[in-house]
């Protein structure tokens, strides 16, 4: 309610001035001395203060509410309301028509919907909201794009929807495109990005070859959607139970009127899906963590096409995880979707590939397989190392002919990826924290994200869908700034990655003593320089476990439980590789 007044003020701002930034906590930042602008700051400033005090008070004070419709609104609010129980609540807050802003001209629509929850029915996470949204929105405008976003994100150009219409009213694509897929790219990354927060090989380099066939995979934000594409293959169309719901139905009725507000409930009940198709054969699609990779996949099974855009000026700007915990837990559960649609009957190798193409079937399965790199990679993290510890050479020697292969794999592979990130605008300072990063991610994320995925299977643990956080800590957030790893939390994810800094220092150590001691350089020469790479990408967690005294410091319990699984992972190499 509040943003909506707030936005009778701010749609004429932008206008005036001309601002392209949608976002008004992104344009106050930036400096802006004119009076109007600090005019219209102050409103904003008012209008958060009003929310945080709310949120603060875990209730509406009375004196924020300015009329009996809003009072009437906040009411539908109970004690018997839970998180995870209550009844549906739709509002709307602007009506197209009736609403003007401080100029006179009209406002859009904003409905607020909230779908009910009972305990005692599944919740499909976000894509079981999103069908809601989808079925609501039916029931109100019918509209036929249709735009997700995820809540961090804003809009960033205002020529966004005109480029997306483009797409839509191509004869030549239109009728089997699916939807309008852009990069998602982020604010507030700092200088070195040291989390490899981009993804630039999800969200912008693998994209653009995909477009060349198919097209991009859905990534969760930043898409515009044909809303026909849900309602079956191009070639036919699924009914759906309520003609109202049909995507071709023009609505005529206003979106206040009692008709579509009933029809809206209706459909936005947690009981409404039962014994139909949503989340099955329409709609987002239900059955694995990563909704909208699987969709997408769906999606582009049945014959649809998408689009890569990616213009200039970043269409929607959005918020990273700026703590090493939250970082990894968003992989782990992605790894967990991966391998339920892996281990579905939809995986992308006996399905996908019949379906799309051995060249979309591969690129899919190139996603679904990212949790196998936790096996190459945690064997080059310990084996190799644990051997030189114990004497023991694994690779040929320098003068070997095979050596000169082993040295072509790994800096053919590096180089082609530095080109590949150089080219898509990035620096050589960020690719270095990109592959450390994916070699911390593969010894831990996707470590963790089978044996979560076979917890979850023999029906041990249910692995939820956990909104990953984006709170900003001003401490964390000042570390985030200055390129400092947090490690403040004692997260099982960091013990593996802990491990392998201790096994590797040991063993370059104990490496350069024997090339010292009796010569062996040629012997022991790709193992010393394997645990010389891994130990310069560890400085990080080096200087927490031992330098630093601030909150992200490593905890003494993650040190204390990696140097303690070091300590058995060589006692158990010594009897296995014992002469």
């Amino acid at each position: 309610m509040e943003a909506a007044k707030f936005a009778t003020h701010w749609l004429p701002f932008r206008r005036e001035q001309k601002i392209e930034e949608r976002c008004p906590d992104a344009y106050f930042r930036s400096t802006h001395r004119c009076t109007e602008t600090q005019k219209m700051k102050m409103i904003y400033e008012t209008m958060k203060a009003k929310v945080e005090s709310a949120m603060d008070r875990g209730r509406v004070p009375n004196e924020y509410i300015a009329s009996v419709p809003e009072r009437d609104a906040f009411d539908k609010w109970t004690a018997g309301f839970t998180r995870h129980d209550h009844p549906t609540v739709i509002q709307v807050l602007m009506e197209n028509g009736r609403e003007k802003d401080i100029t006179g001209h009209e406002m859009p629509n904003l409905v607020y919907v909230s779908r009910q929850k009972s305990k005692a029915s599944p919740h499909h996470f976000k894509a079981g909201a999103l069908n809601a949204l989808l079925r609501v929105s039916a029931a109100m405008t019918n509209a036929p794009v249709i735009l997700t976003l995820d809540c961090d994100m804003y809009s960033n150009d205002p020529k966004t929807p005109l480029r997306v219409l483009c797409y839509l009213s191509d004869p030549a694509i239109g009728s089997k495109l699916a939807f309008v897929q852009f990069p998602q790219l982020f604010h507030g990354i700092n200088k070195h990005d040291i989390y490899g927060g981009e993804i630039k090989r999800l969200f912008q380099i693998n994209p653009q070859g995909m477009d060349g066939l198919a097209g991009p995979s859905y990534v969760g934000t930043g898409c515009f959607f044909h809303r026909r594409a849900f309602f079956g293959p191009p070639s036919s169309l699924l009914v759906p139970e309520i003609q109202e719901l049909h995507p071709d139905l023009v609505v005529n009725k206003p979106v206040q009127s009692e008709e579509a507000l009933t029809l809206a409930h209706h459909v936005a009940s947690c009981n409404y899906e039962n014994q139909t198709n949503w989340g099955m054969k329409m709609g987002f699609r239900y059955g694995s963590l990563v909704e909208d990779y699987f969709t997408g996949y769906q999606l582009q099974c049945e014959g649809w096409k998408s689009v890569f855009c990616n213009p200039e000026r970043a269409a929607f700007l959005g918020d990273v995880p700026i703590s090493l915990s939250d970082v990894l837990d968003q992989v782990k559960r992605w790894s967990v979707g991966l391998l339920e649609v892996v281990f579905s009957k939809y995986s992308t190798i006996t399905f996908g590939i019949p379906s799309m193409g051995l060249l979309m079937g591969l690129s899919y399965a190139h996603y679904s397989f990212w949790p196998i790199w936790s096996l190459p990679v945690t064997f080059y993290a310990y084996v190799p190392q644990l051997s030189l510890i114990n004497g023991v050479s694994m690779f040929p020697e320098v003068s070997n002919t095979w050596f000169y292969l082993y040295m072509f794999l790994f800096f053919g592979a590096y180089a082609q990826d530095l080109l590949d990130f150089l080219l898509e605008g990035g620096t050589m300072q960020r690719w270095w924290n990109d592959q450390r990063m994916w070699m911390i991610r593969a010894i831990s994320s996707y470590l963790f994200g089978p044996f979560d995925y076979f917890l979850k299977s023999i029906g041990i643990s249910t692995f939820g869908f956990n909104v990953t956080s984006k709170v900003i800590d001003e401490e964390q957030s000042k570390r985030y700034e200055q390129g400092i790893f947090e490690f403040g939390v004692a997260s099982p994810l960091f013990v593996p990655v802990t491990t392998a800094a201790i096994i590797n220092l040991i063993s370059f150590l104990k490496g350069l003593v024997g090339v010292f001691r009796y010569g062996n350089l040629e012997e022991v020469f790709v193992q010393l320089f394997i645990s010389s790479f891994v130990v310069v990408n560890c400085w990080p967690i080096y200087e927490a476990m031992v330098l630093r005294k601030d909150g992200g410091k490593m905890s003494a319990k993650t040190t204390m439980a990696s140097a303690l699984l070091a300590w058995v992972l060589y006692a158990m190499a010594s009897l296995i590789l014992k002469p």
